[in-house]
């Protein structure tokens, strides 16, 4: 037993010591009994335990499993609506799209009825604008022709060539003897109206100067005045319009002078030119805030090509003046001469990605991306988002008055945006343009029986002047400023056909050699 001790049986002790001994084991265990019995309560206690430890785990995982299945089958649900939401989307959509097909076939179809038939009931004033329309739309082919055969000309020379076959004025010859930025700049804007004759002229005049980097440098100091405010005035702000687009002129002229075995351009110069367009650079920010940063961006994108300062300058962000001067026509050159040529290819991808597909063609045809860029899917997606965007703001504005013509407006010029593209390009083979003419006719049409309905309301509102008892005389009723067809000007990018200066401000794209 636990602490007795062995007893003796070899009779060394006493029966009374054993009985002592025997006593005190039997005390011992006595007192050890409570013992075993708490050391038996608490083993159970702890069993119990144990038992529902586990019982509240496995309950707490079943927990667990099921929201999981919740959630799972919470997200199914969620996509399987979202997938139906869309399907139902694009087949609303593929509704009207099909819709719109269906009225341009039997629009194309009632057009070729009566032309068949001989008949022609549109009105006289409808001809006239057809005919002002057709004159129009002939000079910009024509303009198109002449930009798409100098681009041609320049990819197969490599090289800008300076005409030498006539004398220029003596006026230009004498400034540019003189090195008289000044007057060379001040004379050219003098002369806007003869641009055309003065733009292939200088190139030969500026041959006369000393330093003709120096002098095109010269001619740039005013390009941002120091107290540039035209505090509203709209004869400064063309005068400051008409003097950038010389500079513009003038770089591009002194261009091909500089390239040659024979390097004119000095340190000195170069060093020059730096320092302008470091000067330029933080201005360009400041004027596309306010929406007039196209013509600053395409001089200081053409300064930097001039004076050959492209290297000191970052890429990304020469990329991104690029996008705000894609609209003009000298625009791939420009990049070949900046040295962006590998860059194309991302600058249309955004032109693309910001909804600028016609540019983005304009780009692709130039440096040959067809490829990865085809042109005609660029431009069908172009007018049917269009068509898509027009549809929208009809519905969500239905009481309105003179959406259907903004519309309307918006889709005629797109139109032929798209047609002049087209044909500037020659892709008629994979795009007939049969379809959208015929749209633009009908668009025509309901422009010009909309302007004769509003003038048989302004006839019929008019009355003929009468005299009064007191000798004065009555003027009929006021007669509202919107019924007076008053048509907005026209202005274009680069010099008008008359040598105007004035700044572009039609809301649809118009490339600058349309």
């Amino acid at each position: 037993m636990i602490g007795a001790e062995p007893v003796a049986l070899d009779g060394e002790e006493s029966p009374t010591s054993i009985f002592e001994q025997l006593g005190k084991a039997f005390i011992e265990l006595e007192a050890n009994s409570g013992a075993s019995e708490n050391m038996v309560l608490l083993k159970e206690i702890e069993e119990y335990f144990d038992n529902l430890e586990r019982w509240l785990n496995k309950g707490f995982n079943d927990l667990e499993e099921k929201e999981k299945a919740f959630v799972e089958k919470k997200s199914e649900i969620r996509a399987l609506v979202a997938e139906r939401e869309a399907a139902v989307a694009a087949k609303e959509q593929a509704l009207v799209d099909r819709v719109q097909e269906l009225k341009d076939t039997a629009v194309a179809a009632i057009m070729e009825t009566r032309e068949k038939s001989g008949k022609h009931a549109v009105a006289v004033d409808f001809h006239v604008a057809a005919k002002e329309q057709a004159l129009v739309d002939r000079v910009r082919e024509l303009k198109d022709t002449a930009a798409v055969a100098i681009m041609e000309a320049r990819d197969k020379s490599g090289k800008h060539t300076v005409a030498v076959d006539f004398q220029p004025r003596r006026e230009l010859t004498r400034f540019c003897r003189q090195m008289d930025a000044k007057g060379l700049l001040n004379y050219i804007m003098e002369k806007r109206k003869n641009i055309v004759a003065i733009r292939e002229e200088i190139p030969v005049a500026l041959k006369s100067a000393t330093e003709p980097a120096r002098l095109v440098l010269d001619s740039l100091e005013g390009f941002y005045p120091p107290d540039q405010t035209t505090n509203g005035n709209k004869r400064d702000a063309a005068s400051l319009l008409c003097m950038r687009k010389s500079c513009v002129m003038l770089m591009e002229s002194v261009a091909p002078l500089l390239v040659g075995a024979d390097d004119p351009l000095n340190p000195e110069t170069k060093q020059q030119a730096k320092a302008i367009a470091d000067k330029w650079k933080p201005r360009l920010d400041v004027d596309a805030a306010n929406g007039n940063s196209s013509l600053e961006a395409e001089a200081f994108l053409q300064l930097l090509a001039t004076f050959r300062i492209t290297s000191e300058f970052d890429e990304e962000e020469l990329c991104e003046l690029v996008l705000a001067v894609a609209h003009r026509w000298q625009a791939p050159d420009l990049c070949r001469s900046l040295g962006l040529t590998h860059k194309m290819p991302v600058v249309v991808e955004k032109l693309i990605n910001s909804r600028r597909e016609i540019d983005a063609v304009h780009f692709v045809q130039a440096f040959k991306l067809t490829e990865n860029f085809p042109p005609v899917p660029l431009l069908k997606a172009y007018l049917k988002d269009l068509r898509r965007n027009l549809l929208r703001k009809l519905r969500n504005a239905r009481e309105a008055v003179g959406v259907q013509d903004d519309a309307n407006a918006q889709e005629l010029a797109a139109l032929k945006d798209v047609i002049r593209c087209v044909e500037a390009h020659k892709l008629q083979a994979d795009y007939p343009l049969d379809p959208l003419q015929k749209r633009v006719a009908q668009l025509e049409k309901s422009k010009s029986n909309k302007k004769k309905r509003m003038g048989e309301v302004l006839v019929k509102h008019q009355q003929p002047k009468r005299a009064r008892a007191n000798g004065g005389r009555h003027h009929g009723p006021w007669v509202p400023v919107d019924l007076q067809l008053q048509p907005p000007p026209i202005y274009h990018d680069r010099w008008s056909l008359h040598g105007s200066c004035r700044e572009e401000v039609s809301s649809s794209y118009q490339p600058s050699y349309f």
